[in-house]
């Protein structure tokens, strides 16, 4: 009947009863198992978060090491900023921006439909008409700094749509070789 009683505690100095082997075991598997939660899980966390780290710098580094037209979109802010409005229709894109404490670029290529180049000058707010034959209004430097050479086949044209500080400037230039798929080349530039 002592059964249902809870057990008294043993009184102070006396021997404690010896462990038995299975309650070891147990002990010993669950400070085991605490100590894995205590220490590897952070370990572990600070190991993947350190390689996400690393991957992402090395793509800022890719992105801002660019030496050239990098292929792609350029970011929704980018085209914001210097009001460069690609449009929908577009392949081909590249672009390439660089900046400095004087002056801001971006620039910009990409191969779009006649609706496309029509609505893309449409939103800078320059008309088709607008465009000069022959007239290549991307600078030497500019150029330079693309690698762009407009001395291929194809009938070109350009136009310069300046407007007031801060808002940029665009140099633009297309290229008609391929009838119905014009080749479009700007920069922007903004003075910060």
């Amino acid at each position: 009947m002592s059964d249902g009683f809870p057990q008294q505690p043993a009184l102070p100095g006396a021997p404690r009863p010896a462990e038995d082997r299975r309650h070891m075991i147990r002990r010993r598997a669950l400070t085991l198992l605490i100590i894995v939660l205590l220490i590897g899980i952070p370990a572990g966390y600070l190991v993947i978060s350190a390689n996400q780290s690393r991957a992402s710098g090395k793509d800022k580094e890719a992105k801002y090491s660019a030496t050239g037209l990098t292929e792609g979109w350029p970011s929704k802010v980018q085209r914001r900023l210097y009001q460069v409005p690609i449009p929908h229709p577009a392949w081909w894109v590249a672009y390439y921006e660089t900046n400095n404490w004087k002056t801001s670029r971006l620039y910009v290529e990409f191969e779009t439909t006649d609706a496309g180049l029509s609505a893309f000058l449409t939103s800078l707010g320059v008309r088709q008409d607008d465009l000069k034959q022959d007239d290549i209004t991307i600078s030497e430097r500019d150029r330079d700094v693309t690698g762009w050479t407009f001395d291929g086949p194809g009938t070109w044209s350009g136009l310069v749509h300046e407007q007031k500080d801060p808002a940029p400037t665009h140099d633009v230039v297309v290229n008609h070789d391929k009838p119905g798929y014009p080749r479009v080349y700007v920069v922007s530039r903004t003075v910060p």
